[in-house]
């Protein structure tokens, strides 16, 4: 079933504008009134430069992460599916909030816990809606079927990289949310040519609260996001990519994210686990490398991997759009 506001039927492009705008300006606004009211950061005693943000608003993911979810429901086609993706994306935004207002920081196998309760979720609900036949890779329609208890094992892996990886990647001011426009406009120009364009406005909402949180976050940042933010990112990332007919686009339209906050990962499970020892002349995430040995200054490394990520996705966008 879809819902539609009164609203919906005037032209596509009233709606989608006024969502954007907003998007953008309800941001804008509410960060800057509810920023007194919101945790400071306690700074970061590994990372480079992690003193820095000491005193820094934090947690701003709990004002742009709702402004998002309202204008959604405002002016995007709704249905049933759509709802529940909104509801664990605003779940998995409060229990990083919940975590950025604690004085003591939650231990990584509780939230570890959630991601899976959460990713769960996600799974049951593209399972029941979407079955468990996958399309391998647009334009040449190769589908392949998996067993639904192996599938839902996918989605949850897949909700749990995405939304560590971008956690992980939030350590240089602008470099997520930067990362994260990319990745879902990479997304966002893909589905919209394959599909119904009404229906993909949430991906241009959210992109719009990033562009407007990046006006408080760009270096130097007066803001940062939290793992309120960073994890719904991660968790969205996931649902889009699951819904764009083609998850393994995840793969090129994230590769950044997945290198910078993934290879840390790895290198602490091997070394916790299986106690082997990788990549031990290399600082993780990649971004602390950068900076550190490779003397990159925060703006270059910005730029520099949102270079290598838009370089990544367009060869991949340019298949669907031919």
């Amino acid at each position: 079933m879809i819902y539609m506001l009164p609203w919906l039927n005037m032209p596509p492009f009233i709606p989608a504008f006024s969502g954007i705008l907003i998007a953008f300006f309800g941001t804008i606004v509410l960060m800057k009134v509810l920023a007194p009211k919101l945790p400071h950061d306690q700074g970061r005693a590994f990372a480079v430069e992690g003193t820095l943000s000491k005193g820094k608003v934090r947690g701003a993911g709990v004002v742009f992460v709702p402004v998002f979810i309202f204008a959604t429901l405002l002016y995007d086609h709704i249905n049933t599916e759509k709802i529940i993706y909104l509801v664990v994306i605003a779940a998995c935004m409060l229990a990083g909030y919940l975590d950025d207002a604690s004085e003591k920081p939650w231990s990584e196998y509780l939230k570890g816990a959630l991601d899976l309760m959460l990713g769960a979720a996600v799974a049951a609900a593209y399972l029941i809606y979407h079955g468990n036949t996958f399309r391998i890779m647009y334009p040449w329609s190769v589908s392949i079927t998996i067993p639904y208890g192996l599938a839902a094992v996918l989605i949850v892996a897949l909700v749990w990289m995405s939304i560590n990886v971008t956690n992980c990647t939030d350590g240089v001011d602008g470099l997520s949310a930067t990362l994260t426009i990319i990745t879902l406009g990479s997304f966002w120009l893909c589905m919209s040519h394959t599909g119904n364009a009404e229906d993909v406005l949430y991906i241009a909402y959210f992109i719009t609260v990033l562009v407007a949180y990046l006006w408080y976050n760009a270096n130097p940042s007066s803001m940062l996001m939290g793992d309120a933010g960073s994890r719904a990112m991660g968790m969205l990332i996931a649902i889009v990519a699951l819904l764009s007919g083609c998850v393994l686009l995840y793969i090129p339209f994230a590769i950044v994210m997945i290198l910078d906050g993934g290879l840390g990962l790895l290198k602490v499970a091997l070394l916790r686990f299986l106690k082997i020892k990788i990549l031990s002349n290399v600082r993780c995430p990649l971004h602390d490398q950068a900076r550190k040995v490779g003397q990159w200054s925060n703006t270059q490394v910005v730029f520099r991997f949102a270079i290598i990520q838009i370089m990544a996705s367009i060869p991949f966008v340019c298949l669907y759009l031919m």
